[in-house]
């Protein structure tokens, strides 16, 4: 079948143009290999996927990470320190999530909110015109395989475009009167955040400390605590603390300054972590015997220092997050319908200016998600 006869064949697709403008990343590296193009050719829509009108995309740090290629093995610092140019120590050959090779031009964009405007084979083309969101971690690429994912923007084409394509079944939509910029904070953040919570159990009454407090995902992560009716110890930046304070929690350390001196040792039930690095062991020594630590992110550095005495001695358990269950981002649907969760938006940028909404994530002067708003 031709491009035309099957541009005609699927519903809708008739009306939606043949290129698009968009970010291509073009090559693991610095801020160039991020090129805006205008003649992208618009996605298809395969069986069992939908096309989005994509409105708006949010910044994470795993299409930066992406970018520079930190997942590598070869890369032993933080992600600052390479978010420029890239690292010269990093491997293509496992600079991704799953360890695969990326493939090239590819457009990024793990977070994405949009309203559907085509439909492929098997879709009920009453599916058009539902505002929606995409699930990141795609398990239909994979066949639903235990421990196995697609990341939207990574192993697949993401939301850094003006349309995307997605499978149905991982498309979800929203009934609320949150804005488009403040949906498409949503998938990545807060997926990730209860993601863990979920992982480490959390229930009411613990008391849970969260580092990186200000970012996506540990905003999220104290509002879904509070949610659960923990207590809430946030670790960030002395400028955001009253913000933080307003998301919930009820208590903030200024990061940098000792959790032991502030919370004392074997204080903590769970700890909520996306930084590691230099913090890692206060962390530990906060938790009480049979604590829990879960991780989803490493911002501050990848490689820490353990005493395997602390794990051991005191019974901690942890827990290495990033696949969740589906349940988790079903939830955090319904959270929002139901007016549990609020959206914590810093900034909006065009997504001609992505280069500067990634400075400007990456100085984290500002809180709360920045957001790229889509051209129409």
């Amino acid at each position: 079948m031709n491009s035309e006869s099957a541009r005609s064949s699927i519903g809708s697709l008739a009306l939606i143009p043949e290129v698009m403008t968009g970010v291509l990343l073009v090559g693991h590296g610095g801020f160039d290999k991020l090129v805006y193009r205008d003649d992208i050719p618009v996605p298809m829509p395969g069986p069992g996927e939908v096309l989005i009108k994509v409105a708006a995309a949010g910044i994470n740090n795993t299409d930066i990470n992406t970018r520079i290629g930190w997942y590598s093995k070869g890369v032993k610092s933080g992600t600052q320190e390479g978010a420029t140019q890239g690292f010269a120590t990093s491997q293509d050959a496992d600079a991704t999530w799953s360890g695969v090779p990326m493939s090239f031009p590819r457009i990024q964009g793990i977070d994405c909110c949009g309203r559907i405007v085509a439909v492929g084979e098997g879709v009920d083309l009453g599916r058009i015109g539902e505002r929606v969101i995409v699930r990141n971690m795609l398990r239909s690429y994979v066949d639903y395989r235990p421990m196995e994912h697609w990341a939207f923007g990574s192993e697949c084409d993401g939301a850094f475009a003006q349309y995307a394509k997605a499978p149905s079944r991982e498309t979800h939509p929203v009934n609320c009167d949150w804005s488009d910029v403040e949906l498409a904070s949503v998938p990545c953040s807060y997926s990730t955040a209860e993601g863990m919570l979920h992982r480490a159990v959390v229930k009411q009454g613990e008391h849970v400390v969260i580092t990186g407090a200000s970012g996506g995902v540990g905003s999220a992560a104290v509002q879904l605590a509070k949610r659960r009716g923990a207590v809430v110890t946030a670790v960030a930046g002395l400028s955001k603390a009253e913000q933080i304070r307003d998301l919930g929690a009820d208590r903030v350390v200024v990061r940098g300054e000792s959790l032991v001196k502030h919370l004392g040792k074997e204080a903590v039930d769970v700890v909520i972590d996306v930084a590691a690095g230099p913090a890692f062991a206060d962390l530990l020594d906060v938790l009480k015997k049979g604590g829990r630590y879960a991780v989803a992110g490493a911002i501050a550095g990848p490689i820490v220092e353990l005493d395997v005495r602390t794990l051991y001695l005191k019974d901690l358990t942890f827990f290495g997050c990033t696949l969740y269950d589906e349940v988790v981002f079903e939830n955090l649907v319904s959270y929002i319908e139901r007016n549990e969760i609020r959206p914590f938006v810093g900034k909006t940028y065009p997504l001609k200016d992505i280069v500067k909404a990634q400075q400007e994530f990456l100085s984290k002067t500002i809180s709360g998600k920045l957001v790229l708003v889509i051209p129409e």
